[in-house]
C-alpha cells in the first residue's frame, strides 16, 4: 500500500488556511481574563503570605510552599505572555501595563521581552534569522566547521544542567536586568531599569521586615523553579526530532508555526498550571487567541489536536537532540552527527 504524502506546497496552503479559521477564538472574554487573573494573584499572594507566616514554625515548611507556588508564579508568566500578545484583555493600553506589573514579579522587563519574544514568532524556524528569543540551535554543518575549542563551548551551551539548570537563573536574575539586542532604544532602557528599581525597591522592603530569610526561602526557591519550568517548556516547544527548518528563501511562517512547535500533551493539572502554552502549534498559528480558548480550539479541531504532539517521555528524549541536520531535515544527537561524518 502507498502512502501520500502532503508536498511542501500543500503544506504551506494548510498552515495558510488554519489562520482564517482561528481568527474565530481571538476574542478574549473579560469576565474570564478577570477570573484567571484573580485565581492565579490570589493564590500567589496566599502561599507567599503563608510561607512567610510559617517561616517562624518551620523552614522547611516554608521552603515547601514556596515550591507550590512557583506553579503560580509560572502562571503569572503565562498571563504577562497573552498580554504581550494582545491576547488577555481587548484594552492595549491595559494589556500592556498589567504585563508591566507582572514583569516585575517574573523579574521580565515587559517592553523587551515583548519585542524579542515577537521577533521569536516572526522568525521561528527561520535559519537565516536565528539568535533572537530563541534556544540557540546550529546545524551539523555548522558545528563540524567550528573549531575544537568553540564545539566545546557549544555541548556546555546544550548540556541539560545547563539548560535547565544554570541557564534559568542566568536568564531571569542577570541577562534580563539589560535589554541586550535592543540597547540602542530608550524606551526598553526604561523597561529594563524601571523593572530592576521596582525589584530593588520590594526586595529592600523585604530584608527590612523579615531580613534575609524571606528572599532565600521564599523568593529565590519559587522563582528559580518556576524559571527552570518555563525553560523547559520554551525548549520542548521548538526543540524535539521532527521540527522544522528552513533556509530564510524556503522558509513560510505559517508552515514553520504548525510543523515547527510542538502539542505537549500534559496531564490537566500541568496543563492548567501552564496555562496550556503546550498547544504551542495553534499559538504559533494564531498568537491572538487567549490561552483559555486553546484547549476550545483542540476540541473543535481534531487535526490540529492530532498534529505535532509530544509527549512528556518524547520530551525528555529530545533534550539530547542538540543540532539541525539540513539532510535528513531532523534534529540530531551529537553521536549521530559525529557517526553521519565517519
Amino acid at each position: 500500500m502507498t502512502h501520500k504524502t502532503e508536498s511542501s506546497a500543500d503544506r504551506t496552503t494548510v498552515a495558510r488556511d488554519w489562520v482564517k479559521i482561528l481568527s474565530a477564538y481571538r476574542e478574549p472574554n473579560t469576565v474570564r481574563s478577570s477570573f484567571e487573573l484573580a485565581l492565579t494573584v490570589g493564590a500567589f499572594v496566599f502561599l507567599w503570605a503563608l510561607a512567610w507566616y510559617v517561616m517562624s514554625i518551620s523552614a522547611l515548611l516554608t521552603f515547601v510552599i514556596s515550591l507550590f507556588n512557583a506553579a503560580f508564579l509560572l502562571r503569572l508568566f503565562v498571563i504577562q505572555h497573552d498580554c504581550g500578545h494582545s491576547a488577555f484583555l481587548k484594552n492595549r493600553t491595559l494589556s500592556d501595563w498589567l504585563g508591566r506589573v507582572i514583569g516585575i514579579v517574573t523579574l521580565t522587563p515587559y517592553d523587551v521581552w515583548r519585542s524579542s519574544h515577537a521577533l521569536h514568532h516572526s522568525s521561528s524556524g527561520n535559519l537565516g534569522r536565528r539568535g533572537m528569543g530563541d534556544v540557540h540551535t546550529l546545524t551539523v554543518a555548522e558545528y563540524q566547521a567550528r573549531t575544537p575549542l568553540k564545539r566545546l563551548l557549544y555541548r556546555l551551551y546544550r548540556h541539560p544542567l545547563v539548560m535547565f539548570g544554570l541557564g534559568p537563573g542566568y536568564l531571569f536574575f542577570l541577562q534580563n536586568r539589560l535589554p541586550l539586542g535592543l540597547t540602542g532604544h530608550a524606551k526598553y532602557w526604561v523597561s529594563s531599569m524601571g523593572t530592576n528599581a521596582v525589584i530593588v525597591f520590594a526586595l529592600s522592603v523585604m530584608f527590612y521586615f523579615g531580613g534575609a530569610m524571606p528572599i532565600l526561602l521564599i523568593f529565590l526557591p519559587s522563582t528559580l523553579l518556576a524559571a527552570s519550568a518555563g525553560v523547559w517548556l520554551f525548549y520542548v516547544q521548538h526543540q524535539f526530532e521532527d521540527t522544522h527548518w528552513e533556509a530564510e528563501e524556503d522558509w513560510d511562517l505559517h508552515d514553520a508555526a504548525l510543523h515547527g512547535s510542538s502539542h505537549y500533551v500534559l496531564p490537566s493539572v500541568l496543563q492548567w498550571i501552564s496555562g496550556n502554552i503546550g498547544i504551542h502549534h495553534v499559538h504559533h498559528l494564531y498568537s491572538r487567541i487567549p490561552f483559555y480558548r486553546l484547549p476550545e480550539v483542540l476540541q473543535d479541531h481534531e487535526r490540529l489536536a492530532s498534529s505535532s504532539r509530544l509527549t512528556i517521555k518524547q520530551s525528555l528524549q529530545s533534550a539530547r537532540l542538540h543540532l539541525w541536520d539540513e539532510n535528513r531535515k531532523k534534529l540530531v544527537s551529537f553521536g549521530q552527527a559525529h557517526a553521519q561524518a565517519i
